[in-house]
């Protein structure tokens, strides 16, 4: 009975440790090299949100302008530069989201790209309205 009862924890024992060795495969198949994956900087995510909200207001202020066939009045210029400065904030975030460490840096590229060319063509369009 006793030896039984050995023999019983010695299975149980090789129970756990290959459970352990199971559970350690699957998280080296999961993850590269055994590391934890890394997560998207804080930063970067609010660059892209204001990228989009960049996008949509533009695409708002579009419609807008053509629907009134040009006619815009002057709190459509606001929203205009509202949206610049928007721009602008999301630049400098994406730029921002490259000092934490330990992330993944995708979305703080896509933000910089994407609020740098409605930066860019923000500005021209205001340039452009000035002559």
């Amino acid at each position: 009975m006793f030896i039984k009862r050995k023999i019983t924890t010695e299975e149980d024992r090789a129970k756990a440790i290959a459970k352990t060795r199971e559970k350690q495969r699957k998280k080296m198949i999961k993850t590269k090299y055994g590391q934890a994956p890394l997560r998207h900087s804080k930063k970067g995510i609010y660059s892209c949100f204001y990228g989009v909200v960049v996008f949509i207001l533009l695409v708002l202020m579009l419609i807008i302008a053509f629907a009134s066939k040009g006619e815009v009045n002057i709190l459509i210029g606001f929203i205009g530069l509202g949206t610049l400065a928007l721009s602008f904030m999301g630049l400098l975030l994406g730029v921002r989201g490259f000092r934490e460490r330990d992330k993944n840096y995708i979305t703080c590229k896509v933000g910089i790209g994407a609020n740098a060319a409605f930066l860019l063509g923000l500005t021209a369009i205001f340039i452009r309205g000035l002559f």
